[in-house]
């Protein structure tokens, strides 16, 4: 079984926000204005945590990008009474929106915060439609949607794989968020497959994963920020 993954070098990690645009671009991601994101309504599905260590002048900055973590003991999706959160055969934790009551369990299962509710319909005006990802559905007021480490990209490049008759290469398939960062501060891949890159770093010294005692074991790893 396939288990995708990722790692991110905090060390590399300079918050510039490239990741979280290409995130909201290619996955359809609509604007809720700053009103809505005032009263915790923004639709996001990735954020980018600054913390401060030390006062003035002697600070260090970190930057942490957050995203849904694809945990393989994953508490949403045992709390979903109609099954709409669930892990497929990859190894992630999809959401079939279709299938979604906004019951919000799921939400509050996640201990990192990393579903968002559709409070209303999404306003795409006239002359961006065509801007939108056809490969991505357009969720509905009233359901959850979540990261999905574009699944829409997996599909494609297995497709490409099948006619190809050969095996899924690391490159083949890249999230947004991963393909967009200039400081190549993530990498992506499959974390039991020794070919791939994350399979080493995921084994570093400086390894972590956020609230690894809870249980969820999430497929998102961090590299420590080095003392310099």
């Amino acid at each position: 079984m396939t288990k995708w993954g990722m790692v991110i070098d905090l060390n590399k990690c300079t918050g510039c926000g490239a990741c979280v645009n290409a995130c909201r671009i290619e996955n359809n991601i609509p604007n809720v204005g700053p009103e809505a994101a005032h009263n915790g309504r923004s639709m996001d599905w990735m954020q980018i945590v600054t913390e401060y260590d030390g006062e003035y002048p002697d600070i260090r900055i970190t930057h942490i990008p957050l995203l849904c973590f694809q945990c393989d003991n994953a508490p949403c999706t045992k709390v979903c009474p109609v099954h709409a959160t669930y892990q497929n055969s990859d190894g992630l934790v999809g959401q079939v929106y279709y299938r979604c009551i906004g019951c919000r369990f799921c939400m509050a299962a996640c201990p990192y915060s990393a579903k968002k509710f559709n409070y209303a319909e999404p306003d795409v005006p006239e002359e961006y439609e065509n801007h939108l990802n056809p490969d991505v559905t357009r969720r509905m007021k009233g359901v959850v949607e979540k990261c999905s480490f574009c699944h829409h990209r997996l599909a494609h490049a297995k497709d490409l794989a099948r006619y190809e008759d050969r095996d899924l290469r690391e490159s083949d398939f890249q999230p947004a968020c991963v393909e967009s960062c200039p400081a190549d501060a993530m990498v992506f891949g499959d974390l039991e497959n020794p070919d791939h890159t994350v399979h080493d770093l995921k084994d570093s010294s400086r390894v972590f994963r956020l609230e690894e005692e809870l249980g969820t074991e999430p497929k998102v790893y961090y590299l420590k920020k080095e003392d310099k």
